[in-house]
């Protein structure tokens, strides 16, 4: 049974859809001082709406932002192998002025074994115009395929590789020394293999699971066969139909679900400045439609 029918509980929360099953804005709450039961909706709502925006947090700081996410879940360190410097170890700082861009599609962090299952993303400084980011719902793009197709690609198997985004970050900046995550210092990024199609462990709903950021290559096919495979997949993933839109105010928080989307940030602001801050929650291993659990017996969260 899914944790939708499970924990019906969205109706405590003022959510307002953006489209007919992807993204919802909520507005009226205060995620640092949310109830049990608002905790557990926010929990459904991202199962069901996968990319939630709240306004008016402005005053969310880093150690609330933390906090609010270890009562969604168990937060990671803020990244592998970046170092955002003066904030605190949970804390990933995507910062302009020091390269932290995003302009690219991707899903966060799927060259680790378990990639993490949620992040929270927080506006610190935004520029005046520009800078929105874009979601891409994974689960509609796999569903809206053709069924030839999509029983072709419940079969394959993707390469994850970060040192593709990361290699050369870790070994000059690092000096081949990143963070401890899950009990292991990273000292080099080894390619990992996931499903290109992953079941979804809450709601048992399949999704395409391969992103241009850190997919770098189909298992058992030709590199021109592999091309062509996933060029076709992100090019239908990023159909204007599975997307949704937001333009960053100050005090909004955004919150994803990384099993079930994509996301890229738009980088068309100039040289203004942008800082966002991001926590990620701790994952589960992706596990595609031939090894996953029977439907209806997927584990609900806590």
């Amino acid at each position: 049974m899914s944790i939708l029918s499970v924990r019906p509980r969205t109706q405590q929360l003022p959510i307002t859809p953006l489209g007919p099953s992807f993204g919802a804005e909520i507005r009226g709450i205060d995620l640092g001082s949310l109830d049990d039961g608002q905790v557990l909706a926010l929990r459904e709502a991202l199962v069901q709406y996968k990319v939630l925006f709240v306004r008016g947090q402005d005053g969310l700081d880093d150690a609330q932002q933390i906090d609010f996410g270890r009562r969604l879940g168990e937060v990671t360190v803020g990244h592998p192998v970046h170092d955002s410097g003066d904030v605190a170890p949970e804390v990933y700082s995507l910062d302009s002025q020091d390269n932290g861009f995003a302009d690219v599609w991707h899903t966060d962090v799927t060259f680790v074994h378990r990639p993490p299952a949620i992040s929270v993303l927080r506006a610190v400084a935004l520029p005046p115009t520009g800078g929105d980011t874009n979601w891409a719902d994974s689960q509609l793009a796999y569903e809206s395929l053709s069924p030839g197709l999509r029983t072709y690609v419940d079969t394959l198997t993707a390469v994850h590789d970060g040192s593709r985004e990361f290699g050369y970050y870790l070994a000059q900046r690092r000096q081949g020394r990143g963070n401890l995550w899950e009990g292991e210092t990273f000292t080099e990024l080894v390619p990992v293999e996931h499903p290109v199609v992953r079941v979804h462990p809450e709601s048992g709903r399949k999704g395409l699971f391969v992103n241009p950021g850190f997919t770098s290559h189909i298992v058992g096919v030709s590199e021109y066969e592999s091309r062509g495979i996933l060029d076709i997949l992100y090019a239908h993933l990023t159909k204007p139909e599975h997307v949704v839109r937001h333009r960053w105010q100050p005090g909004d928080v955004a919150l994803w679900d990384n099993r079930s989307t994509a996301h890229y940030a738009n980088r068309d602001y100039g040289d203004h400045h942008r800082v966002m801050h991001r926590i990620t929650l701790r994952g589960d291993t992706p596990v595609g439609p031939r090894t996953a659990r029977p439907e209806g017996s997927a584990a609900v969260a806590p």
